[in-house]
């Protein structure tokens, strides 16, 4: 029995070793993406392939594109989607996402008028093939305000969108929300032909502009987003699929941040069966933290919180999770005017070693949010870096 002891020490003292990120090296990568580009979004399909999709822009058009990735430093890219309308975001980005037979659903932000916030939600579809359809709208309301933030979980012949929906706001501004109608977050399933079903209102307030981040549980499809009480109480909240019908809003965590405005930072899930991971950034009595929570039951409870950092953290996060319920999480730090993209590890019983830093790069809205996924035993990271006013998207990986 003592040796029996000795042994499992040993091997999880080595388990931890091994995931300690700042006993690892960073490569830096060959990015698929050309000059003038940005808001990488990097993505594991549900086929097992990583894909990365950014923004080229000019003078005359936005371009929307994605590549997969063939294998280290080789990828195969090609165009989804342009227009000369599109709204251009750095914190509103576009997505690709694949299901298990390759069946991709893109989206991007087209302007409905010439009204500053005034733009819609345009999808477009792939059946396996670099074939895309013709944009459609997922929302119905026709109103000329703000449309965005999109998640999307695939699911079985179908995509599961979520967005923050503005049709209640009338007006062409964030501060005019507070005097007319909120922000609502609303669901819709989309069809590999593109037809609309279960559309739904989720909640009828939420945080203006933080992203959203969905994903797939053993009990079904899950969102977090910033909710927005009534006295600007603005911490992460959680709905549920359960049964085909979405549950009530319900906070994974009670920060009680009071903020009059949106803090353009929102949460970021992953899940593995029935385990769940969020990250994400909050600043109660203006002390700015990244905060990491776990869940064993699909998200319908959780732990308490790990502090991941606080202090110099400037948020923007992302999150992944391996089958060991290991939870990766990166985010923006700043001290002194230098930031720097850092990544650690954690379980649910704390964190893992000590965090790593990335890469440095410029606390602007120019550099937007980073993107991390884990990908075959390494983590893959995407950011956009500035200069001389040109943009270009950077990548690395960590062999874990």
């Amino acid at each position: 029995m003592k040796y029996l002891l000795i042994f499992t020490l040993f091997i999880a003292l080595a388990s931890c070793q091994k995931i300690d990120l700042s006993t690892k090296k960073i490569k830096m990568l060959t990015s698929p993406v050309e000059s003038n580009t940005s808001l990488p979004f990097l993505k594991v399909g549900e086929d097992q392939q990583l894909y990365l999709s950014w923004v080229v822009e000019n003078k005359e058009q936005a371009q929307l594109k994605y590549a997969l990735m063939k294998e280290e430093g080789i990828w195969s890219a090609s165009a989804i989607a342009s227009g000369e309308d599109w709204f251009v975001n750095w914190a509103d980005y576009p997505s690709i996402n694949i299901d298990q037979k390759g069946n991709k659903l893109s989206h991007y932000l087209a302007k409905s008028t010439s009204g500053t916030y005034s733009y819609d939600i345009n999808l477009t579809l792939s059946r396996a093939i670099d074939n895309w359809s013709e944009s459609f709208i997922p929302h119905q309301d026709k109103t000329p305000t703000e449309h965005g933030f999109v998640s999307v979980i695939p699911s079985v012949n179908s995509f599961i969108v979520a967005w923050l929906d503005g049709r209640n706001t009338g007006g062409e501004s964030h501060e005019s929300h507070g005097h007319q109608g909120a922000m609502t977050l609303r669901t819709a399933t989309i069809d590999l032909n593109g037809h609309l079903s279960d559309e739904v209102e989720l909640d009828n307030r939420v945080c203006d502009c933080c992203q959203t981040s969905g994903a797939i549980t053993s009990n079904g499809p899950i969102f977090v987003y910033r909710d927005r009480s009534e006295d600007e109480i603005r911490d992460i909240a959680i709905v549920r699929r359960i049964n085909g019908a979405w549950t009530i809003p319900k906070s994974i965590y009670h920060d009680q941040w009071k903020i009059a405005g949106c803090p353009v930072n929102g949460p970021r899930i992953a899940a593995q069966g029935s385990q769940v991971v969020v990250a994400w950034f909050s600043a109660p009595e203006s002390k700015p933290q990244v905060k990491l929570i776990f869940s064993n039951d699909a998200g319908a409870t959780f732990g308490k919180p790990l502090l991941i950092d606080g202090e110099h953290s400037l948020g923007r996060v992302d999150v992944a999770i391996d089958e060991e319920g290991i939870a990766y999480v990166s985010w923006l730090s700043s001290i002194e005017n230098k930031s720097e993209i850092k990544a650690i590890a954690a379980n649910s019983d704390g964190i893992i070693g000590q965090s790593i830093i990335i890469a440095e790069t410029s606390p602007s809205r120019s550099s937007g949010f980073p993107q991390m996924e884990l990908f075959k035993n390494e983590l893959y990271f995407a950011w956009t870096t500035t200069a001389e006013d040109a943009s270009h998207i950077q990548m690395a990986k960590i062999t874990l």
